[in-house]
C-alpha cells in the first residue's frame, strides 16, 4: 500500500471524497428512516414489519438522490436499468434484512414490559441491519452503479 503524499492525494480526489459523502448521505438517510420507523412503530404503533417496510422506503428516496447527485456527482436524467433498478434491488435487500431484524427483535423481546425499552431494542436491530450492509453497498455503488469515468492518459512515446 502506497502511503506517499501523492498517492494519498490521488486516493482522496478519486475515492476519498466519495466515501465521505456516501457516509454523510448514509447518516442523513438513516436518520430519516430511523425517525420514520420510531414514529410509526413507537407512536402510531404499527407492526414491526410494516414499520420497517415503510421506513425503508421513506429513507431510500433521499438516499438515491443524494448518493447519485452529491456523492457520485451524476447529473441529468437517471437511467432506469443502469441506475434506478439496481438501486431499488439493493434497497429491497436492505428492506428484507432490516424487516427480518426488526421482526425478530420484536418477536423475541415480548417479555420487555417498558414500551420505550421495547421500541429502543427493535429500532436498534432495525438500524443494525443497515450497518451490516453499509460497506457492501458502497462497493456496489462505486464499482457497478456509478463507477468513475477515468480518462486514461496516453503513454508518452519516445521520439523515433
Amino acid at each position: 500500500m502506497n502511503l506517499s503524499p501523492a498517492a494519498v492525494g490521488e486516493w482522496w480526489r478519486s475515492e476519498g471524497q466519495k466515501a465521505v459523502r456516501y457516509t454523510l448521505v448514509s447518516v442523513i438517510s438513516t436518520a430519516v428512516s430511523q425517525a420514520a420507523f420510531i414514529i410509526v412503530f413507537g407512536v402510531v404503533r404499527w407492526g414491526a414489519r410494516t414499520s420497517a417496510i415503510f421506513a425503508t422506503c421513506v429513507g431510500a428516496v433521499p438516499s438515491y438522490y443524494l448518493n447519485r447527485n452529491w456523492a457520485w456527482g451524476k447529473t441529468g436524467r437517471s437511467h432506469v436499468w443502469r441506475e434506478v433498478v439496481p438501486f431499488w434491488v439493493l434497497a429491497i435487500v436492505g428492506l428484507v434484512f432490516s424487516t427480518w431484524a426488526a421482526d425478530f427483535a420484536h418477536t423475541h423481546s415480548r417479555g420487555i414490559h417498558s414500551h420505550v425499552e421495547h421500541v429502543a431494542l427493535v429500532s436498534a436491530c432495525y438500524l443494525g441491519a443497515f450497518g451490516v450492509l453499509w460497506v457492501a453497498k458502497f462497493l456496489i455503488f462505486n464499482r457497478l452503479l456509478w463507477p468513475s469515468e477515468r480518462v486514461e492518459e496516453e503513454p508518452v512515446r519516445a521520439a523515433a
